[in-house]
């Protein structure tokens, strides 16, 4: 944790040195994040509800996935770039040389901050939509809540660590994370919309809908989720233990640039 803070930290001396830049990052970073949202209520301007879920509710677990997101995007940028920098560039034989985990070093060298915004636009959005509706939290909604918005970070680390892993074995400056990224908007939204395939997919293969829509629908009241949404931090070990599995099989199989 103290190799980490130090990494924080310098980090963010780096992007103040350039305090306008870094506050234009943020703001536009803010800015998408809620433009994302107008769709919604552009879609709900047409229709009264989608699958069944009214938009106060799409909004809570549309607002509910950016939480999750902006914490894994805060230390995510090493994953995007494994195959490019830490493979092909070889910088995964300075990784390998300190005695420390691999793996924690590679997801905590880099941060960004301007991705927090999504986060905070998050819990916004989940705030507005629970007073639409007239929620209101206990202790155990509050436990539930944080153990569900972890366990959607360590799906999104589990599933692009696995994805990274390739890097080691297929020698690819872009890897496949670009089109599985791309799928964290399925996610975002009802899953009863889709038809089976992408159900299946979203559920068994890249666990999508267990970052937001499963965990959910405890605070919506949708007792026919519920087994699917106390399962979400099941999802997160599992999926937690094949990115591991792969991550080591990745890591005996480098053998360095050549160069």
């Amino acid at each position: 944790m103290n190799i980490w803070l130090a990494y924080v930290g310098q980090f963010l001396k780096v992007r103040l040195a350039y305090k306008g830049d870094f506050a234009a990052e943020v703001a536009a970073s803010l800015l998408g994040a809620a433009a994302s949202l107008v769709f919604v209520f552009i879609l709900f301007e047409k229709v009264p509800s989608i699958g069944g879920f009214g938009r106060s509710e799409v909004l809570f677990v549309y607002g509910f996935s950016m939480i999750p997101f902006g914490l894994f995007s805060f230390v995510s940028m090493n994953l995007f770039e494994f195959g490019d920098r830490f493979v092909m560039d070889g910088q995964f034989d300075r990784v390998m040389l300190r005695p420390r985990n691999g793996f924690l070093q590679v997801l905590f060298e880099s941060v960004r901050f301007s991705v927090l915004a999504d986060a905070m636009v998050g819990f916004a959005v989940v705030a507005f939509a629970a007073r639409d509706l007239g929620l209101s939290f206990g202790a155990l909604d509050v436990l539930w809540f944080a153990v569900a918005a972890v366990s959607g970070v360590v799906i999104f680390v589990a599933v692009f660590t696995s994805l990274a892993s390739l890097s080691f074995h297929f020698e690819d400056r872009i890897g496949v994370s670009p089109p599985v990224y791309n799928m964290i908007q399925f996610g975002r939204w009802p899953i009863p919309i889709f038809g089976p395939p992408i159900k299946f997919f979203l559920r068994f293969v890249i666990p999508f809908a267990f970052v937001a829509f499963y965990p959910s629908t405890r605070f919506l009241g949708r007792e026919e989720f519920q087994a699917l949404c106390y399962a979400t931090p099941l999802v997160a070990l599992a999926a937690s233990a094949v990115a591991a599995f792969f991550w080591r099989l990745g890591v005996r199989r480098y053998t360095g640039t050549g160069s």
